[in-house]
């Protein structure tokens, strides 16, 4: 099997996990008896993400996001051609999972919350919205920077990766959904047509991201003279 199949086929299963069961902890809060609130959906969306980059991260490099392959692109870590490639397949994984999401779980939760379609709240402005989830990402970018991307990095996986969701989400989430991945906001968006805001997913993940990857590859990784 060609490098270029496994990675994609890695990057889309990844991704599938995460938004099947990030979408599934939002749908299902609304069940009886199952009210775990926003810590258990931050909770939820931390160890999905901490457990798929681990098992993915020695096939692809554990993206599961195409902010994070556009941040490493940005600073030369992978090439055109594998970024492409990776994205492709993470929209793919996404909407897989948004579909599984509507066909597996009850209808009658899952209206409730669109299916877990991130919102932004009437509260904010448009580019107030992209500015957190810009600062969101920038910290998930980080901890992919100085937790996987870095020679010294400490052998923990996914985990220093996946643990930013729990704060992000906790602070974040209640203004925009916290996405702070584009094919986390994109499957369901697909799924439900609810395309309001959807540039905000995009826009702020992405710049997030690519600040974060300039950042510590030419300051924080860049070698000593």
């Amino acid at each position: 099997m060609s490098d270029t199949i496994r990675r994609a086929t890695a990057e889309a299963f990844g991704t599938f996990a995460l938004i099947f069961f990030g979408c599934g902890a939002v749908v299902m809060q609304s069940f009886p008896d199952a009210r775990f609130g926003i810590m258990g959906i931050a909770l939820i969306h931390a160890v999905v993400l901490s457990v798929a980059i681990s098992a993915t991260m020695g096939i692809s490099g554990g993206h599961l996001n195409p902010a994070v392959t556009l941040g490493l692109l940005v600073v030369r870590r992978i090439t055109v051609a594998t970024a492409a490639v990776h994205v492709a397949a993470q929209l793919v994984g996404a909407v897989a999972a948004a579909w599984a999401v509507t066909q597996l779980l009850p209808a009658s939760v899952g209206v409730l919350s669109n299916w877990g379609t991130p919102t932004v709240t009437s509260q904010l402005t448009f580019g107030g919205a992209i500015a957190l989830e810009a600062v969101g990402t920038f910290m998930l970018m980080s901890a992919v920077m100085g937790t996987i991307v870095a020679d010294a990095a400490p052998k923990i996986g996914g985990f220093g990766v996946g643990l930013t969701l729990i704060f992000v989400i906790m602070v974040i989430g209640p203004l925009t959904g916290a996405a702070v991945n584009p094919a986390r906001a994109f499957g369901p968006a697909l799924l439900t047509g609810s395309w309001t805001a959807q540039a905000v997913w995009w826009i702020g993940p992405i710049v997030g991201a690519g600040l974060a990857a300039f950042l510590w590859d030419k300051v924080l990784l860049a070698r000593k003279a």
